[in-house]
């Protein structure tokens, strides 16, 4: 059993950054997957990015690379997610996500159904 619990969600401004963090409980933290979702009001809940057990391998959506960072301290069960040049799109719930596959490929760690444990989510808000 894995739990996990997201902060770090706020209100900022357009063009503004955030860090969100993930801890997860349990000692086999490390040989999980991570991902990151997000939930916007009346939307699915759609994919951010992920990164494999090592840390090595990271997949992003095509409308956050380049701004957005995933990674993991496996020493602290930690997984973050640096948003940079954020906009009013990018407000939404933000969800971490653990999967028992350590290594997934892009296909795979971009579908929820895939997630096996679930944070209660943070609120991230972009204004203009």
């Amino acid at each position: 059993q894995v739990q996990l619990v997201e902060s770090g969600g706020g209100l900022v401004q357009a063009g503004g950054s955030l860090r969100l963090s993930c801890a997860a409980s349990g000692r086999t933290f490390s040989m999980y997957a991570m991902g990151w979702f997000r939930q916007a009001p009346g939307k699915e809940r759609d994919f951010v990015a992920a990164i494999t057990w090592t840390g090595v391998i990271t997949y992003y959506a095509d409308s956050v690379k380049g701004r957005f960072t995933i990674s993991r301290d496996n020493a602290k069960n930690t997984v973050y997610l640096q948003m940079n040049s954020l906009k009013p799109e990018d407000t939404a719930v933000y969800y971490c996500a653990a999967m028992r596959k350590p290594s997934p490929d892009m296909v795979v760690a971009g579908l929820a159904v895939e997630y096996d444990y679930w944070g209660q989510g943070t609120q991230v808000t972009v204004s203009s």
